[in-house]
């Protein structure tokens, strides 16, 4: 089975709520709820790949010193193994906008449980849960 190594972060504002995108239609998993994130590369480190993302999708510049790894998601999907290490950040420059026709929307950590996400996401809550409190 083919492993497919993907990042993700929870970008946490001064609330304590978390940012979601929602998988625009056509996508694979389309309309579910998702951390932001991607694909890493070949020849590239989580940290650039996250970097990058960000910039793509949210229009937000993150620095690498603000990235810091809380815990990963290991999920078998039926074509492939999913590998996710989810990184926490709380600063970042700019103002996070839906580049690539998404929706987004911050969320309380308790409340994510109450969102229609990838069965990969849902091991990861109990983790910003117990960080960013209810």
């Amino acid at each position: 089975m083919r492993l497919l190594l993907v990042v993700a972060v929870a970008l946490a504002d001064a609330d304590g709520r978390v940012l979601l995108a929602q998988r625009p239609p056509g996508k694979q998993l389309a309309g579910l709820w998702e951390f932001p994130g991607g694909k890493v590369e070949p020849g590239e480190r989580p940290e650039e790949t996250l970097i990058r993302e960000l910039a793509e999708e949210l229009g937000i510049t993150v620095k690498e010193a603000c990235l810091a790894p809380l815990t990963f998601a290991s999920h078998p999907y039926p074509d492939f193994h999913l590998l996710m290490p989810l990184y926490i950040c709380r600063r970042w420059e700019g103002v996070p906008a839906p580049l690539e026709g998404q929706r987004l929307k911050w969320v309380r950590p308790r409340d994510l449980r109450d969102m229609p996400m990838p069965p990969a996401d849902a091991p990861l809550i109990p983790f910003l849960v117990d960080l960013l409190g209810p």
